[in-house]
């Protein structure tokens, strides 16, 4: 299964292309997309759109994972954040991608052991766990990251969502089952 990991931004888009085969997880590719931080929103918010969409022509994922929205402090920013994830979720599922999503601390637990680890620690533990030459860039880490964690989780949720008919329609809310 070939999984693509996105960590949304509306200067730099990280993404991460990984293959699981089994327990083992293989680099593919990972690398940014980049709009600027100058010019209006429309325009960048079309180079995502068309940047993952290309990835996706490119690497041909089976599923894709992206980092969830946190709530910043500037209202602004947090808005802003939100429509660079829009844009590529629409890529996402404008390819028949099903897409998953996880918060930042999930992909930290996944991938480090603990949600308060260091962005160097992410870079550091994906770079060891994909057996990578050197280190990836912090945005392109925190994509391979989400796929790494999309590939530890997606076997659980897959046993979860069979069995949640049985067991009176449970479903997935904010990374718990309800």
């Amino acid at each position: 299964m070939i999984i693509l990991g996105i960590d949304p931004g509306l200067r730099t888009t990280g993404f991460g292309v990984i293959e699981k085969q089994g327990s083992k997880l293989r680099y593919i590719a990972s690398g940014t997309i980049k709009t600027g931080s100058d010019g209006a929103l429309p325009p960048r918010l079309k180079v995502i759109l068309n940047g993952i969409g290309e990835v996706v022509r490119t690497y041909r994922p089976d599923c894709a994972a992206i980092e969830k929205v946190f709530v910043n402090v500037n209202p602004q920013s947090t808005l802003l954040l939100g429509q660079a994830r829009g844009a590529a979720i629409t890529a996402l599922v404008g390819s028949d991608l099903a897409v998953a999503e996880y918060t930042a601390l999930q992909v930290k637990q996944a991938v480090v052991g603990t949600g308060k680890a260091a962005k160097e620690q992410v870079q550091d533990m994906v770079s060891r766990l994909l057996l990578l030459p050197g280190l990836p860039g912090s945005d392109a880490a925190d994509a391979l990251g989400v796929a790494i964690c999309h590939a530890n989780s997606f076997d659980a949720l897959a046993l979860i969502q069979s069995l949640a008919p049985s067991l009176g329609g449970l479903r997935m809310k904010r990374g718990r089952l309800v």
